[in-house]
């Protein structure tokens, strides 16, 4: 098993920043693929950002040049930098794990933007 669980979400004003913590704990030791997925209502969840252990980065269009996720092994914790945030990016921001093909999830922490 793999717990998850976020922190740093809150409200920001249009072009700020924000960062996201995702304290991870549970056997991580075969984690092989960490990432930041959103989720707003009526819409399906979708990627953020991924990172492999190899430290491999995958973002989203919509993020690329704005977001910088990263991974911290000795603490445990995956972050996600967002800045220059825009009043689309609000949304809930879910941590996500991969380990030997099951997903984990934490409860997700909400990004709002106003404009």
């Amino acid at each position: 098993q793999v717990q998850l669980v976020e922190s740093g979400g809150g409200l920001v004003q249009a072009g700020g920043s924000l960062r996201l913590s995702c304290a991870a704990s549970g056997f991580i030791s075969s984690v092989n693929v960490m990432g930041w997925y959103r989720q707003g209502p009526g819409k399906q969840r979708e990627l953020v950002a991924t990172i492999t252990r190899s430290g491999r980065t995958n973002y989203a269009d919509s993020v690329k040049g704005r977001f910088t996720i990263s991974n911290d092994f000795a603490k445990n914790t995956l972050y996600l930098q967002m800045n220059s945030l825009k009043p689309e990016d609000t949304d809930v921001y879910y941590c996500y794990a991969q380990k030997y093909g099951n997903d984990y999830w934490g409860q997700g922490t909400q990004v709002t933007v106003s404009s």
